[in-house]
């Protein structure tokens, strides 16, 4: 299929007497982009403050049995270990390389922390998010050594530290934002959206939580 494409553009360039490759058909190209208009945004998460945003996105994941909690990105670290602790979890977490991670102060918990990709036998895991959707309750992974996608989906509770200041309203706006802070040619391999944890009600209608994927989604939204 790729071949026959390629065959009948070619064709077309000949006749056309162009190669594809003149700076104004790309320059041409690259001001439609910009000038394109946006599509229907929904109004949910719109003209809401920053304050507002993390209360819509907090609701929203909850309603999708996710759990959540605002902290200082001090008590991120104490908010973890609580968690693990008050569900009888083993205090013990797989996490990347990510330096937002990393700059906390973990040694002030009893947690046993092991890095890198997850090759599935994680109960418990920690990541951190790109960015969150406040109209959803969606988080926005990205792909890398900082934060594996194994960690998305293998291990039994993921648990996700989201800035405050990282919650946009709408889709649109996390893709603005990651296209801004990775620019052209260099997005991650992989971007997760995740909206709650796993779940699948393909058998008889019933609903099942950690189908593919995290049984429990907590996220520590970090003030700071």
């Amino acid at each position: 299929m790729t071949f026959a494409r390629d065959d009948i553009l070619s064709n077309i360039r000949r006749s056309l007497g162009v190669t594809g490759r003149e700076a104004p058909r790309h320059a041409a190209v690259q001001q439609r982009i910009a000038l394109a208009e946006k599509g229907v945004v929904p109004m949910r998460a719109q003209h809401l403050d920053p304050q507002g945003r993390v209360a819509l996105f907090c609701a929203q994941a909850q309603s999708v049995q996710a759990t959540t909690a605002e902290v200082t990105k001090e008590n991120v670290p104490a908010e973890v270990a609580r968690y693990l602790r008050d569900n009888n979890l083993p205090a013990s977490v797989r996490m990347g390389a990510d330096a937002r991670l990393a700059s906390l102060n973990w040694s002030a918990t009893a947690l046993a922390i092991t890095h890198g990709a997850s090759e599935g036998d994680d109960l418990n895991a920690v990541s951190h998010a790109f960015g969150g959707v406040a109209e959803t309750g969606t988080l926005a992974m990205t792909s890398g050594p900082d934060n594996p996608t194994t960690l998305n989906f293998l291990a039994d509770n993921h648990i996700v530290v989201l800035r405050a200041d990282d919650i946009v309203g709408d889709y649109e706006s996390i893709w603005a934002r990651l296209r801004e802070v990775h620019g052209k040619g260099l997005m991650p391999r992989v971007v997760n959206m995740i909206t709650g944890p796993s779940r699948s009600a393909d058998i008889e209608q019933k609903m099942l939580l950690g189908a593919h994927g995290p049984r429990r989604l907590h996220i520590v939204v970090s003030q700071g």
